[in-house]
């Protein structure tokens, strides 16, 4: 069973018809006992960094956290990858998990923020999460923060400079795009984070 995690700044209807047309066993729940039992957890993520406080008075932290630490695949979306980090510029006294290296910063004054609409990807193919997504594939974004390059960068984006599109290391997977509004391409994304 998919957890997809509520904590009231979610894309959660999008995210749950995307799973379940992929035929994905998924169940909202802000339940942090159900949480820390899931298989595998999504944390989708629409809006200010700042909203991640509620994880932590929820008991969802810790929930995710164990979770993650018996094995479950995590995926994170948009602010659900940017909390993976350790931190954001957009609220520098909120802590990130710290699973990633590195703070989330704002795009460059110069360019229009935030990054809405469809962006292609560069991906370097070791990513189990992108397996079969061609290198210059077209995704849906809508952000305006964004995540540094790190090693575990499996996909960039170019705008305004290039920054993380996707994330990856062993069962821990972040995009900054929004794979439920991706069209085909995002689709086969959710089946490959249901298959692993």
């Amino acid at each position: 069973m998919i957890a997809v995690v509520d904590y009231r700044a979610g894309n959660l209807t999008s995210v749950m018809k995307a799973l379940d047309h992929v035929g994905a066993n998924a169940i909202v729940s802000d339940d942090p006992g159900l949480v820390a039992k899931a298989d595998k957890i999504i944390l989708p993520g629409v809006g200010h960094f700042s909203g991640t406080t509620t994880l932590e008075r929820a008991g969802l932290r810790a929930a995710i956290q164990d979770a993650v630490k018996r094995g479950a695949p995590f995926l994170g979306i948009c602010v659900g990858m940017q909390w993976m980090f350790e931190s954001s510029e957009e609220a520098p006294a909120v802590p990130g998990l710290g699973w990633f290296p590195g703070e989330c910063g704002r795009f460059r004054r110069d360019f229009k923020s935030p990054h809405v609409g469809w962006n292609s990807l560069i991906c370097d193919g070791r990513s189990r999460l992108l397996r079969g997504i061609a290198s210059g594939s077209f995704v849906y974004f809508t952000h305006s923060y964004r995540a540094p390059l790190v090693s575990a960068t499996v996909a960039r984006c170019e705008y305004g400079g290039e920054f993380s599109a996707a994330v990856e290391r062993d069962h821990l997977f972040g995009v900054q795009f929004h794979p439920e509004k991706s069209g085909a391409v995002g689709m086969k994304i959710l089946e490959s984070f249901c298959g692993l």
